[in-house]
C-alpha cells in the first residue's frame, strides 16, 4: 500500500497545519495563490493573521515575514511586486538613482517606481508605497544610459533645479557610450528626450569636429 507524504499523515495535523506548510519565510503571497491549499482559504487567512504568521499588505496580498537574528524581515520589494502583479516582468527604480550620475541631484525621495505592462497608479503595500507605471518597453536593470534617459523623461518631478541639471545631462551625454546611449533614447525617451539627447550629442559632434 503506497502511503502520502509523512507530514500528511501525522497525528494531529490539521487543514491550517498543511497550509502553513506551504509557506516559505520572505515570501508574499496573493490569496489565489493559497486556495490551492486551502478549501477554507478566508477562514485560513484570518487565522493565520491573527496569530501573526501571516501579515496583511494590501486586498488580497500578504507575506510570510522572514525571521532573522533582529527580528522579522519583510518580504523583498521584488516578492511583494511580482505577488502583487502576477508577473516578473517588471523593473524597479527610483529618482534616488540618479544620484549616482553626477548631474547634480542629492535630493533622497521615499518613493520606489515599478514600470511595467499591467498596473498603473499609486498603491500601498505593507508600509510602503509603489507607483506603478505603466511603459511599452523597459530593460531588465538599470543602466546608466536608461537613467539618464528616465532622469529627462521625469525632470519635472525633481526638486532640483531643472535647467542646472539638464546642462550636466549633456555633459553626461557627451562622455558617454554613445551607442548603448542612442539606444536608450530611442528604445525609452518621451518625445522631450529625444529631441533634448538630440541636441546634445549634435553640439557635441559639432563641437568635436
Amino acid at each position: 500500500m503506497q502511503i502520502g507524504p509523512f507530514w500528511s499523515i501525522l497525528p494531529g495535523m490539521t487543514k491550517l497545519d498543511e497550509l502553513k506548510r506551504h509557506l516559505k519565510p520572505g515570501q508574499a503571497y496573493r490569496r489565489a495563490d493559497l486556495a490551492r491549499w486551502s478549501t477554507s482559504v478566508d477562514r485560513h487567512l484570518k487565522e493565520l493573521v491573527e496569530s501573526g504568521t501571516l501579515k496583511k499588505l494590501s486586498g488580497g496580498l500578504y507575506v510570510y515575514p522572514k525571521e532573522t537574528a533582529f527580528g522579522l524581515a519583510p518580504a523583498a520589494d521584488k516578492d511583494v511586486v511580482s505577488a502583487f502583479l502576477r508577473d516578473d516582468t517588471f523593473l524597479l527604480a527610483s529618482p534616488n538613482a540618479y544620484n549616482s550620475l553626477g548631474v547634480g541631484t542629492t535630493q533622497l525621495y521615499d518613493k520606489t517606481v515599478v514600470y511595467n505592462h499591467k498596473r498603473h497608479g499609486e498603491f500601498q503595500l505593507g508600509n510602503r508605497t509603489f507607483a506603478f507605471r505603466v511603459k511599452p518597453r523597459f530593460p531588465k536593470s538599470l543602466t546608466k544610459e536608461f537613467l539618464l534617459v528616465d532622469l529627462v523623461n521625469n525632470v519635472d518631478q525633481l526638486a532640483e533645479a531643472k535647467d542646472e541639471v539638464l546642462k550636466r545631462v549633456a555633459e553626461r551625454a557627451a562622455a558617454s557610450d554613445q551607442r548603448r546611449l542612442r539606444r536608450a533614447v530611442r528604445e525609452y525617451g518621451s518625445e522631450r528626450a529625444k529631441k533634448f539627447f538630440e541636441r546634445a550629442l549634435r553640439a557635441d559632434e559639432l563641437h568635436a569636429a
